[in-house]
């Protein structure tokens, strides 16, 4: 796990690499690679690499990178893991490879010299990379399948820029930090933006794609992969399936334990991470690190009692921290610097927390649940979302469309007073042809309560993040026409949400603390199982309706987890931004938000601001999500914008 940075000039007027600003590409992203750092710039200086790394696999300097292939044609730099390297390995000394190391990143550099990009398709893992090809001079970069990774980039002034993270590219004295104003609307949606960053002209490479850049500038991407790569049904029976589940967590638990250092466990007490305890401790001669986060004092938001049963079971080394509104106050801001765009997840602040905990211990890879709500349906608000829409949306939608628009315009009054924008979005959404119902379980800031936050010069943009959800919906129209409700909500989470929100929150929070983090439950050939899964074997009973969250995986890990452990009420990874933003965090968040550059600006509207914070400090509504999704943009505009 590492950070890399790098640049291409394929017609810049004025050639600007050098070592020093490659050192400060490096540099600047240290938290992600404290073990090392390197630099290398092509013979023709035209393209620059910077990388630091955190030792993983081979804790030689051999691991060292930028990594060139003996004749010199082929130079990379590769940040993530790739636990099938050592059966790559083989197969590439059989056709007369010789290594200098035992790194993975030596078999990736190998088997793209000989397969290409079909490499990728070979790679079990998480990986954002480079590949410089000196004789045609052109570059090659990559995301993983999931998204685990992140990678950005910039084509501006005949140079091509890229990065881990988008504060090493700012070092670049051409590349200035400006907002980019139309992909406002989808961070306030969704929580994070969609296919571009929140920077003007910095991009994000999708999960699942590639791209070439030609030595006269000409860009191209290409996907290798997609969550409904296998586009039929899984008919077996629900006891095989279950015993597949079993077996392919398993082998993915076993493959991200692959480590020359010490790893361990983030520990909630929930189904997921308790599930990743009990597979390691099945592998293990010595007890599973553990590690747990609470709150002071807001004993509701607590799962510490489920963990420490847990813990307790397996017979784990345990390690805990609690926090309060104090601590979570020290860190708002450097929060905001590590995360590099705005992220609207509060749980970014228990989990800074905990991962400090974790490094602090001396572990340095840990193992997370990421990923199982998404695909066993383990989210309260997925039953909510299949109940809705086979009642009430169905019925709504076959309304004449005149119909809807006049019972939306006849709500909008009454439901805006009482601040209601959540179920007036949905009206909106109902009385537009063609607007899906599903948006997501990171929705927060709705487009109705955005037409009232935007300034009139900006409210046209208020319906903008409708574009977002409609071309994740047509591109699973286009690959399977007949998926069932559950499969869509799942390919928007996988498309967005999951590689944009929640695993950039953990990548950017734990690489923070120099932390490798692992999820299990994202191995690329579990997803592709679990995606061809029926909605009505994974949901045979809705929730309301006596079904639970989680069925399907209940089901499959019952010889493995207590009772009371699996059919625990689902609390959630959360911070209490409810509590601490109606009392003792309030002050700060009108001082970051009413006083900054976004009100300044005329971007938003200061009395819809403060009426925000009003009916949430009155306890009629709870916004705090809302709320913090407003401060930390407001803290990431202070930083990098000004």
């Amino acid at each position: 796990m590492c950070g890399i940075a790098g640049i291409v000039e394929y017609s810049a007027s004025q050639p600007t690499i050098s070592e020093a600003l490659l050192k400060r590409m490096s540099d600047t992203i240290a938290h992600r690679g404290p073990d090392d750092d390197g630099q290398w710039m092509s013979p023709n200086r035209k393209a620059g690499f910077a990388f630091r790394r955190l030792a993983i696999i081979d804790l030689s300097a051999n691991g060292h990178q930028p990594m060139t292939t003996p004749d010199g044609r082929f130079t990379i730099v590769f940040n993530g893991e790739i636990y099938n390297h050592r059966a790559l390995r083989s197969e590439l000394e059989a056709k007369g490879y010789q290594y200098r190391s035992q790194s993975d990143t030596e078999t990736i550099l190998y088997g793209f010299a000989e397969w290409g990009a079909e490499v990728l398709r070979k790679m079990v893992g998480m990986w954002g990379l480079a590949i410089w090809d000196d004789h045609t001079h052109e570059l090659f970069c990559a995301r993983d399948r999931i998204g685990i990774k992140p990678l950005y980039y910039t084509l501006q002034g005949g140079r091509f820029l890229f990065g881990s993270e988008i504060k090493s590219m700012l070092q670049h004295e051409q590349i200035s930090a400006s907002m980019n104003i139309a992909e406002l609307p989808n961070y306030l949606t969704y929580s994070m933006t969609g296919a571009t960053t929140l920077f003007e002209g910095i991009h994000k490479l999708a999960p699942g794609h590639y791209l070439r850049l030609t030595s006269n500038g000409d860009l191209h991407t290409e996907e290798y992969w997609n969550p409904m790569q296998a586009n039929c049904e899984n008919r077996a029976s629900q006891s095989d399936i279950e015993q597949e589940i079993i077996r392919l967590l398993r082998q993915s638990v076993k493959d991200r334990m692959m480590s020359d250092v010490p790893f361990g466990v983030f520990l909630s007490g929930g189904i997921d991470s308790s599930l990743n305890v009990a597979l390691m401790a099945e592998l293990m001669n010595r007890p599973v690190d553990t590690f747990s986060v609470g709150f002071k004092e807001l004993e509701k938001y607590n799962e510490m009692h489920y963990a420490r049963r847990v813990a307790g079971i397996f017979k784990t080394n345990h390690h805990e921290v609690q926090i309060d509104h104090t601590d979570a106050l020290d860190v708002m801001e450097r929060l905001a610097w590590h995360e590099d765009e705005p992220n609207g997840d509060p749980t970014c602040i228990p989990l800074h927390f905990v991962s400090k905990l974790v490094r602090q211990s001396g572990t340095i890879v840990v193992q997370g649940g990421e990923g199982s709500d998404e695909q066993f349906a383990g989210y309260g608000w997925m039953h909510r979302e299949m109940r809705f829409y086979r009642s009430w949306w169905k019925w709504y939608a076959a309304m004449p469309e005149a119909v809807r628009s006049l019972s939306y315009a006849m709500a909008k009054p009454l439901f805006a007073s009482q601040g209601q924008f959540l179920a007036l979005d949905y009206l909106r959404r109902g009385s537009r042809r063609g607007v899906s119902l599903y948006r997501g379980g990171g929705v927060d800031v709705v487009a109705t309560l955005q037409e009232r936050l935007f300034t009139r010069r900006f409210r046209h943009l208020y319906e903008s993040s409708d574009s977002l959800a409609g071309l994740i919906q047509s591109d699973l129209h286009d690959r399977k026409p007949d998926a069932d409700f559950l499969a869509q909500m799942a390919y928007f989470e996988f498309r967005h949400r999951l590689p944009e929100l929640l695993l950039m929150r953990i990548d950017k929070v734990t690489m923070a603390h120099g932390l490798e983090a692992r999820v299990p439950f994202l191995d690329h050939r579990l997803v592709e199982y679990t995606m061809m899964i029926p909605e009505s074997v994974k949901v045979p009973r809705l929730a309301h309706e006596g079904g639970e969250t989680k069925h399907l995986l209940k089901c499959a890990v019952k010889n493995l987890l207590p009772h009371d452990i699996i059919y625990r009420p689902k609390q959630g990874f959360v911070a209490p931004v409810n509590e601490w933003f109606r009392k003792p965090l309030k002050s700060y968040w009108e001082s970051e938000v009413l006083s900054s550059r976004l009100v300044k600006d005329s971007i938003f509207d200061r009395k819809a601001l403060e009426s925000v914070m009003q009916r949430h400090a009155s306890g009629k509504r709870n916004d705090g999500k809302s709320l913090y999704t407003l401060l930390n943009l407001a803290l990431w505009h202070k930083q990098f914008i000004g």
